[in-house]
């Protein structure tokens, strides 16, 4: 049974599986709108005629895509859904969350600390994480890149699928397979799911190509997927079951929001007497709600003030203590 450390943090719950001082594992959720397993009632707005997909919209106003409709649902009834996946953000658009029918009774969606115990998992909830890195790994995510002795992996977010490039310069038969071990720890400490497409170096020789299919499948041995064999220009593709964003997707498509919510992380664990001052891009000051600093105000018991700075890069909020 794994033990998870989790922070119920200020518009964002973390949880990390830690293997000594490093993070070995990592999720990360926003609560509230449509998540994994909420049940609610909501309105069929849009059903083509004999197909069982359509379009609901909930109390919220926001919008589901909707699979395996009975052949009684019609345009403007009520119907009860669960939620399978939230909504995605992509490079110009969204993807709507998806959902289906369902005869269960209404409830939300499973918190953070719910999934992993119902998972079978161990779960403290701590209102700061142990010793870790947890710094280095919103970095790598915000970055876009991990490296690893002898290369990194430069990872992007396209409407298709997440996709990674080995570079570095290594022979390409060590840098496959130095990258092989990266990626096993990128995927579970970067929480990434859904279609993963790997850009190994070319291996003409097959027996390299099947010595690296076998270093990757040790490594992510943990990790519930199916996986394609790299092929003749070292492509591989990963396919696993996609729940939430994954810290990469909010980094990438919810930067300010991503940030923010780091901000109020490093000011929750500020002490000494004086006022909160939290200095950012005002990209990011625009994220923090009123009902966020209230937040803040009363887990640290100190005024808190804000400060837009346009020099500050978005990834370089700044929380301190400030005299009265």
């Amino acid at each position: 049974m794994a033990e998870w450390f989790l922070e119920e943090g200020i518009g964002e719950h973390r949880a990390i599986r830690l293997e000594g001082t490093r993070i070995a594992e990592a999720m990360v959720v926003w609560p509230g709108g449509l998540s994994t397993g909420l049940v609610e009632e909501a309105t069929l707005t849009s059903r083509r005629k004999g197909s069982r997909r359509g379009t609901a919209t909930f109390e919220n106003g926001q919008i589901a895509l909707v699979d395996r409709l009975p052949k009684d649902a019609v345009e403007g009834a009520p119907i009860r859904l669960q939620i399978l996946r939230p909504a995605l953000a992509e490079a110009g658009r969204a993807k709507h969350a998806q959902a289906r029918p369902t005869d269960a009774p209404p409830r939300a969606a499973p918190s953070l600390a719910e999934g992993l115990t119902a998972a079978g998992h161990a779960v403290r909830i701590v209102r700061i994480f142990p010793d870790c890195d947890w710094d280095d790994l919103v970095g790598d995510a915000m970055d876009g890149h991990v490296d690893f002795t002898g290369g990194t992996l430069h990872f992007a977010c396209t409407p298709a699928m997440t996709v990674c490039d080995v570079d570095g310069d290594l022979p390409p038969r060590d840098l496959a397979l130095a990258a092989a071990k990266a990626i096993g720890e990128a995927v579970q400490r970067l929480d990434l799911r859904g279609n993963l497409g790997i850009d190994f170096p070319t291996l003409p020789a097959k027996e390299d190509r099947r010595a690296v299919d076998s270093a990757l499948a040790d490594e992510l041995s943990r990790w519930p997927h199916e996986r394609t064999a790299m092929n003749g220009f070292g492509f591989v593709q990963l396919i696993s079951r996609l729940e939430r964003p994954s810290l990469l997707q909010r980094a990438t498509y919810h930067r300010a929001a991503f940030a923010a919510r780091q901000l109020l992380r490093r000011a929750e664990q500020l002490e000494g007497a004086g006022i909160v001052e939290l200095a950012a891009h005002p990209s990011v000051i625009a994220h923090l709600s009123d009902n966020w600093l209230d937040k803040l105000r009363r887990r640290t018991g100190k005024d808190v003030s804000t400060r837009p700075d346009p020099h500050l890069a978005m990834d370089a909020p700044h929380a301190q203590i400030v005299a009265r």
